[in-house]
C-alpha cells in the first residue's frame, strides 16, 4: 500500500475546471455537514456537461466520496485549506480561472509541456499537492504526476513580434531548444537584448539568454521565445536556480520524452 499519500481521488476523468469547482464548494461548506442532495446535484451538472465531451457519467456516492476523502486529509493534516486552489493562487489576478491553461514541467525531461487535462490529485504527508497531468499530444501512457508548487504554473504566452519591448533584461522566459536529438521548451534568463528598429510583423532584435539548467548561453530570435504572465520567480529545482556558485547537476540532463517513457 502506498502510504505516501494521504488521499486520492476516486475517480479519473475530472477536469480541472470541475476539481477547482469542487474544492470551492468544500471550501464554502465549512463546518457544514454532508448533503446527500448537493452530492447528487453536483454529479447530476457535472455529468450533463461530461456527456457532451464523451466523458463517463458520475454518481452521487462518488461525490460524495470525494468529499468524505478531502474532509479525512484535512483533519489529518490539520488543515482546512483547499490545496487545490494552489493551483491559481499566485499566479494569476484574473478571477475567472476557467479561462486559465496551464503548462507543467516534467520530472523526465526537466522540461515544460502543455496540459491538455488534470486528470487525478493527491495531498502528500508533507501537505504537498500532487496532480496526475496528460501532456497535450501525448497518450494516457506518458501521464504523470507533478508536484504542484515546483512543476505546475499558468501556460507560458508565444512572443508577437510587436511585443518585444515587454521583455527586459533578467526577465524569466521560457525557450525553445533544439538540439539534434530533442527539441524542448526550458526555463531560461535574457542576459542581453539587441534592440532593433523594426515593423510589428518581425521581429529582428536578438535575443541572448541564458538556459536555467545547465547556464549555457545562446542567442535566439523572438519565435524562439514564450513570455510569462508574471514575472514570477521560476519554481524550478534548487540547483535549476541561476547561481554562479553552483555548478549544473550530471543528473540533469535533457532528453526527448518519448525516448524516456518508451
Amino acid at each position: 500500500m502506498d502510504t505516501s499519500t494521504l488521499t486520492e481521488q476516486p475517480f479519473l476523468k475530472l477536469s480541472s475546471d470541475e476539481m477547482l469547482e469542487l474544492e470551492r464548494i468544500y471550501k464554502d461548506m465549512g463546518e457544514k455537514p454532508l448533503d446527500w442532495k448537493l452530492c447528487q446535484e453536483i454529479a447530476r451538472r457535472f455529468s450533463s456537461l461530461s456527456n457532451g465531451a464523451g466523458k463517463t457519467s458520475l454518481s452521487g456516492q462518488q461525490v460524495e466520496q470525494w468529499f468524505k476523502n478531502r474532509q479525512r486529509a484535512s483533519q489529518n493534516k490539520d488543515s482546512s485549506s483547499p490545496n487545490l486552489v494552489s493551483l491559481s493562487a499566485g499566479l494569476s489576478s484574473s478571477k475567472d480561472i476557467s479561462d486559465l491553461a496551464f503548462e507543467a514541467r516534467s520530472t523526465k525531461d526537466i522540461a515544460w509541456h502543455d496540459v491538455a487535462l488534470f486528470l487525478n490529485y493527491r495531498v502528500m504527508c508533507s501537505g504537498e499537492l500532487e496532480v496526475r497531468v496528460r501532456y497535450a499530444g501525448f497518450s494516457k501512457e506518458q501521464d504523470e504526476w507533478v508536484n504542484v508548487k515546483q512543476g505546475v504554473r499558468v501556460r507560458s504566452i508565444p512572443l508577437a513580434p510587436s511585443e518585444c519591448q515587454k521583455l527586459q533584461d533578467g526577465n524569466l522566459i521560457l525557450c525553445f531548444l533544439e538540439r539534434d536529438d530533442y527539441a524542448l521548451y526550458c526555463d531560461a534568463r535574457i542576459v542581453k537584448i539587441q534592440r532593433r528598429v523594426h515593423d510589428p510583423t518581425e521581429c529582428t532584435c536578438t535575443f541572448i539568454i541564458q538556459y536555467l539548467h545547465d547556464q549555457t548561453e545562446e542567442e535566439v530570435s523572438w519565435n524562439r521565445l514564450c513570455i510569462r504572465p508574471t514575472e514570477e520567480e521560476s519554481a524550478v529545482h534548487p540547483i535549476l536556480a541561476i547561481d554562479p556558485t553552483q555548478s549544473p547537476s550530471p543528473s540533469f540532463s535533457l532528453n526527448p520524452i518519448e525516448s524516456l517513457w518508451g
